[in-house]
């Protein structure tokens, strides 16, 4: 009788550490940034460390309207440049100057840069009447997207306040698109029509080099470039196969053009790189034909984020498409589903990192017996999705750890 009570004991001990180790959730977040009174939002751009996110959000009267979101400060509108709408596209590395586009009083569309100085300025235009802004530097000095000319022509520009907007040129062909810069600003990466080919095809333009046609992988028609790591040598972007489906593809300067694959299913698409060009972000077709947010890396491939994150994502809430990634590949951006209920879409902001701590596991600011055994029944296991009994954040539950709850035992309490 004592050893079966003993048993029960030991098994309901069981059940409720296991319960803590689940319900605690990883050190990992995820953070819904919601609206600005209206329906919807997607998110953009990040800032390096995270604490910025730039989108598109729709107001109470359902105007699509550019926002720049803090932890303490919420969403905030942007404005436009006197009409309706605004996009945020992009952030600089410490969140103070966000580009974009934005209608005017006439109803055109303008390239925009802000800072909250200066507010909404209007870049202006190659000579015609639009134009839209879709990256921008490490610093925020250099713009880059694309301008109508005087012809009505669209043409991939460079901005600085010194020189203005700069026409880049085509690949031979009328038109030209940018979507990507370097950190300094120097490398700038897009699409244009090439005459060689009679395709579209990604391009990586210098200042000493020109443009240069970056081509597909083997079999493939037309490629598109979208980002570009920190210091210029690593683009990603999409190519379309002779079958008409969409890969997503990482080049380098030595490497050439690699094909990313997909997931199970049918395409995928790349949004941006982080600095290193290491870490890949998009949004994959799964086989039930469904969008959903990807990361790849060389050693994982391509994993869907969803998977990898499940504890993070409650009431049929799920992330449909990565759009941005945090120079240090910590943080990713994008548009998913809040909630199963009312299927609205919605910016998210992930946060991918382990945080060390001091042994408080289960984070009620006590290290105590159930810290101690919430890692007793972690130890061993190993991954990058441990979660807080991975107290140093080496990616293995072992004695490192329970040594750090040990020498912290009753801190707190």
């Amino acid at each position: 009788m004592k050893g079966s009570r003993h048993f029960r004991v030991s098994a309901l001990l069981s059940a409720c550490v296991m319960s803590l180790i689940a319900t605690v959730g990883w050190s990992q977040s995820l953070t819904w940034l919601g609206t600005l009174g209206g329906c919807c939002s997607v998110a953009y751009g990040v800032s390096a460390d995270g604490s910025v996110v730039v989108g598109s959000a729709a107001n109470a009267d359902w105007q699509g309207r550019a926002f720049r979101w803090t932890a303490s400060g919420g969403m905030q509108d942007l404005g436009t440049l006197g009409g309706d709408w605004s996009v945020a596209y992009a952030v600089s590395a410490d969140g103070s100057v966000v580009v974009g586009v934005a209608q005017n009083a006439a109803g055109q569309q303008r390239a925009f840069r802000w800072t909250a100085a200066s507010g909404m300025q209007d870049l202006g235009t190659l000579g015609g009447d639009w134009s839209e802004a879709y990256a921008v530097s490490a610093d925020g000095s250099v713009v880059v997207g694309w301008s109508q000319n005087t012809a009505g022509q669209r043409r991939a520009f460079r901005w600085t306040a010194s020189g203005g907007m700069q026409d880049l040129g085509t690949l031979g062909g009328p038109w030209s698109e940018a979507y990507g810069v370097s950190a300094d600003g120097s490398v700038v990466v897009g699409w244009s029509y090439s005459n060689a080919a009679r395709r579209d095809r990604a391009f990586r333009w210098t200042v000493d080099g020109g443009m240069q046609d970056l081509g597909t992988p083997p079999g493939y028609d037309r490629s598109y470039a979208r980002g570009v790591s920190a210091d210029g040598s690593v683009v990603v972007g999409v190519a379309q196969n002779a079958a008409g489906r969409w890969r997503a593809f990482r080049w380098t300067v030595d490497g050439g053009m690699q094909d990313l694959g997909t997931p199970p299913g049918d395409e995928s698409y790349v949004s941006d790189v982080s600095a290193d060009g290491a870490v890949v972000v998009g949004g994959a077709v799964n086989i039930g034909g469904f969008d959903r947010a990807f990361r790849w890396t060389a050693s994982g491939g391509m994993e869907n984020l969803n998977r990898t994150y499940a504890s993070l994502l409650t009431n049929g809430s799920y992330l449909r498409w990565a759009t941005a990634i945090s120079p240090d590949g910590r943080y990713i951006v994008g548009r998913g589903w809040w909630d199963a209920v009312t299927r609205r879409p919605a910016a998210f902001l992930l946060d991918t990192r382990c945080t060390a701590h001091n042994g408080d596991v289960d984070a009620n600011g006590c290290v105590d017996d159930a810290d101690l055994l919430a890692v007793l029944f972690a130890f061993g296991n190993t991954g990058s999705n441990l979660g807080r009994v991975d107290v140093n954040c080496d990616g293995v539950v072992d004695d490192a750890d329970l040594l750090q709850v040990l020498f912290n035992f009753g801190s707190g309490c």
